[in-house]
């Protein structure tokens, strides 16, 4: 009896707990959080008593890459700052967990369950549910640090006013929030699932060789990925922070004093 490759669109549930299915992505996903917290751990140690080791240098480039790419964006270093632990966390959490998914048994390695059989790991990232939750996090995040910014009320005037064309515009903002989740999330699981389906087939058309090339470009998919959902949240987070309406002011009174 043949044996053919395994592609399901959906993460299979491998049990319940607490009348919760727990799914096969959700476990990778766990394990990649685990990853992520023991490298930064390690990471921290090394940088207290070995501050030159090669570890910790990675670590810190990796940092610095994420800050500069922050301060290009919004030119205020504090601000930059503040934003940084919340990018650089999406960021890992995405490129972790893309590159756990190409690893050797994500994906072969099954169990046998309530259903049948299911693959013990898959790709968080392959599940349309993670890469949407990471969307909803993205524009939730979003708001709350605009609303930090310019204050409650004048982020809720972006959306919500008593004239009648500004509230037009500000539904229109408000479906714009929620097409940002939708394209967010599908961008991401597209090209990680669309990925990992390509090296199913060609290992199992050409095992050992073949999937090499293909495995590479995989791992550089998957950081351009994790840096393409960053910068997105960068960047609509620099517009939603940014005040227009002292900008506008500032603008109409050059204008005034140059007439």
């Amino acid at each position: 009896m043949t044996t053919g490759i395994h592609i399901s669109l959906a993460a299979e549930p491998l049990f319940h707990l607490f009348g919760i299915p727990v799914n096969n992505s959700l476990i990778t996903g766990i394990v990649g959080s685990l990853v992520i917290m023991a490298l930064f751990i390690m990471a921290a140690k090394r940088v207290t008593l070995n501050p030159k080791s090669k570890f910790a240098n990675t670590i810190e480039a990796i940092c610095e890459m994420i800050i500069d790419l922050i301060e290009q964006v919004i030119p205020d270093r504090e601000k930059a700052r503040r934003y940084f632990p919340f990018l650089m966390t999406i960021f890992i959490f995405i490129v972790v967990n893309n590159w756990l998914g190409l690893l050797p048994g994500v994906g072969s390695i099954t169990v046998q369950t309530a259903e049948g059989t299911a693959p013990l790991f898959r790709g968080a990232n392959a599940d349309l549910n993670t890469t949407l939750a990471l969307a909803i996090i993205s524009v939730v995040m979003t708001q709350i640090y605009a609303a930090k910014e310019l204050g409650v009320v004048k982020h809720l005037k972006k959306y919500f006013s008593f004239n009648p064309i500004m509230t037009f515009v500000g539904m229109l903002e408000l479906v714009g929030e929620f097409s940002k989740m939708i394209s967010f999330s599908f961008r991401l699981f597209g090209n990680i699932f669309a990925g990992e389906v390509l090296l199913a087939v060609i290992a199992a058309l050409m095992p050992i060789i073949a999937p090499l090339p293909f495995f590479g470009l995989e791992l550089f998919v998957g950081l351009v990925q994790a840096l393409v959902f960053t910068m997105l949240t960068l960047v609509f987070l620099a517009i939603a922070t940014s005040d227009h309406s002292e900008y506008n002011h500032g603008e109409a009174s050059d204008t005034h004093g140059h007439a």
